[in-house]
């Protein structure tokens, strides 16, 4: 296990820096705040932080609107605070990984500013214009993730802009060479300071087709993308030409150039609205040793949960994926909680250990989001202290993403422990009880629980680095086995409310514990109690 890479297999706990920890009042999450709290993510066992964006930004998406690619915004602290929590994240044996927003920038970044000004600019060709067609509208059919057409009219220009999520968010032109080399540039400065990694926002959306191709319609009848609500009409095209391009790879390995220029690095790309299978993709992006060294999609970030779909997904990956490595999330920034999502019917006490522990069984690496090692559910935001653009443009068919966005919950005073000023997003008292120092005082709390698996987790080579192979007709219950060189292991989970019997006729050596599972092995079968699971060497 020791010449593994460290994110190969490894545990990363994802920040956002906005809702995870105030040390300065002004109800806003800072980087002081989270360096602060260093000591009890490291107490949980995993390998990393991911820190969502803290760069300079007007805000209109908190923060995925950038308008300095290598400065602090004020509102998080500045580049020594950054500095400090690096610094202190090592000393606890923590990597940190940092957000990279690079298809797009705000249009308050100087260059933007430079290049909407005129035609003749030195950055005239840094984002994608386009002019009218004759008749004034738009130069294509091509969509805003946000609503509404993805073109922007610029009266200073008199041409449109392309923008993928919203009109204050410009996409840069990748197929401008001098793009391409700021990009680059933009992550040697976070290299330089120490960062262990990227995570790649929207790593599929860099490049669009430069022929302005209109997107045909979504086929009738076939699913739509499962990363967009189905109200939002995003979903009626095929995007064939605004994104997954094949000159993407190119960029795709010349970050890998770059990273290799340092010591054990590594990048995990964010692959969603795609038009082809996401794994299918997941698979070309990671592939080959060349690009990303793991990616993930939203496969697991949908609200399908049953044993037949994780074995449907497992299938298809490995179908697809040769030596590609995944990085599975069940939670994130942008999508409802899992204990909501997938546990809302479920029992709120065991659901979330038992969901946690199948997604940190597959083969690959994984995002644990702040808050699921609480089981936190979807908080309530009413609409009317709605912070998120897309929920407000979209409610109330869809709420948005503040749900998942409310402030960590360290005690259960009136503020969890947040802050001391009004949050900028409100706690819900649903998860007052649920808090960190409530759940330290008890045993057999779900933090606790949590922190016990991912220990125990983190010293089975087979869960860190083994292959993975299904063990099918296994009815409601997801079985599998990961093998290396060191360690085989029969894993055997059930995500349900009943009890299961799986029979099961290989040999068994040993039905491994300390992990806070009781599922047993007896009689020829595999016993799961409800929201138990079974590891066993074979």
């Amino acid at each position: 296990m020791s010449n593994n890479p460290w994110w190969k297999g490894g545990i990363i706990y994802q920040i956002y820096p906005r809702s995870y920890m105030d040390s300065n009042g002004d109800g806003i999450g800072d980087l002081p705040g989270i360096t602060s709290k260093l000591d009890y993510i490291a107490s949980l066992g995993v390998d990393a932080i991911w820190l969502s964006p803290f760069f300079k930004s007007p805000m209109k998406d908190f923060g995925y609107d950038v308008s300095d690619y290598c400065d602090v915004d004020p509102m998080f602290g500045t580049l020594d605070d950054f500095k400090a929590l690096v610094a202190r994240a090592h000393e606890l044996g923590l990597k940190v990984m940092i957000d990279q927003v690079l298809s797009h920038t705000s249009d308050q970044h100087p260059w933007f500013t430079e290049s909407r000004s005129n035609r003749t600019n030195p950055k005239a060709d840094w984002y994608v214009w386009a002019d009218p067609k004759p008749d004034g509208t738009p130069p294509n059919n091509w969509l805003s993730i946000f609503g509404g057409s993805s073109w922007q009219w610029d009266t200073q220009r008199q041409q449109y802009y392309l923008h993928n999520f919203l009109t204050s968010q410009p996409d840069l032109n990748f197929h401008n060479p001098e793009v391409f080399q700021a990009n680059l540039d933009n992550m040697r400065f976070w290299l330089d300071l120490g960062v262990d990694g990227f995570r790649l926002d929207t790593v599929n959306l860099y490049y669009h087709s430069a022929g302005l191709e209109n997107n045909p319609p979504h086929p009738e009848g076939m699913p739509y993308i499962n990363s967009v609500d189905a109200s939002n009409p995003y979903v009626r095209q095929t995007h064939q030409y605004d994104l997954s391009q094949p000159e993407n790879l190119n960029f795709l390995k010349a970050m890998r150039d770059l990273l290799n220029e340092y010591d054990d690095r590594g990048m995990v790309g964010e692959i969603g609205v795609d038009h082809t299978d996401p794994l299918q993709r997941m698979a070309e992006y990671t592939a080959g040793g060349d690009k990303l060294h793991m990616a993930y999609t939203f496969d697991l970030l949908s609200s399908e949960h049953s044993a037949d779909y994780f074995r449907q997904v497992i299938t298809t990956f490995k179908a697809n994926a040769g030596d590609a490595w995944p990085c599975w999330a069940a939670s994130n920034h942008d999508v409802k909680r899992s204990a909501t999502r997938w546990g809302e019917q479920e029992d709120p006490n065991q659901f979330p250990l038992v969901s946690m522990a199948m997604l940190m069984s597959l083969r690959g690496s994984v995002c644990l989001y702040q808050g699921e090692e609480l089981g936190l559910p979807e908080a309530d935001v009413p609409f009317e202290a709605l912070q998120d653009p897309y929920g407000i443009e979209f409610w109330p068919e869809y709420k948005g993403r503040d749900g998942c966005r409310t402030p960590m919950v360290w005690d259960n005073s009136e503020q969890a422990g947040f802050s001391h000023a009004k949050p900028w997003l409100p706690v819900d008292p649903r998860h007052l009880p649920l808090s960190v120092e409530t759940q330290e005082q008890q045993n057999d709390s779900l933090l606790q629980k949590m922190r016990q698996f991912i220990q125990w987790r983190q010293q089975q080579p087979a869960l860190i680095q083994g292959d993975i192979e299904l063990i099918e007709e296994t009815g409601e219950a997801f079985v599998f086995t990961r093998q290396s060189e060191e360690q085989s292991l029969l894993v055997a989970i059930n995500m349900t409310s009943k009890e299961l019997t799986v029979p099961y006729s290989g040999a068994i050596n040993s039905v491994l514990t300390e992990h806070g599972f009781s599922g047993r092995y007896e009689n020829g079968a595999m016993v799961l109690p409800p929201y138990q699971a079974l590891f066993a060497e074979v």
